[in-house]
């Protein structure tokens, strides 16, 4: 099954937001969302992962990213393992790879 994961760049990303047709869930923890995150992206923690709670509404792309790329790996995993079947995007590089691209975030006021 390991087709069912593929890996999407960071401008891909934005521009599938941009459309209207990604979901996109950030899997970093609470703490690391507060400081910085993109805009419009749900958090669903790795630490609290419900693969049931995953539900992208219909005709959207589901795509998970973290930090750097490896937690929303966990995720995937996850959500196989719990029998999800439709097709799982991974953002390459995660949210570091997001800001090295120039792409906007919002920052918090967490330190």
């Amino acid at each position: 099954m390991t087709n069912q994961v593929s890996f999407l760049e960071p401008i891909e990303v934005q521009k599938l937001m941009n459309k209207n047709i990604a979901y996109v869930i950030d899997v970093r923890e609470p703490k690391e969302y507060a400081q910085v995150h993109i805009s419009g992206v749900s958090l669903m923690a790795l630490s609290m992962f419900n693969p049931n709670d995953v539900l992208p509404p219909n005709n959207k792309l589901l795509v998970l990213h973290c930090r750097s790329g490896l937690r929303c790996g966990l995720a995937s995993e996850q959500l196989i393992a719990a029998g999800y079947n439709d097709k799982i995007y991974r953002m390459a590089g995660g949210l570091q790879a997001w800001v090295a691209a120039g792409l906007p975030t919002e920052i918090g006021t967490e330190t």
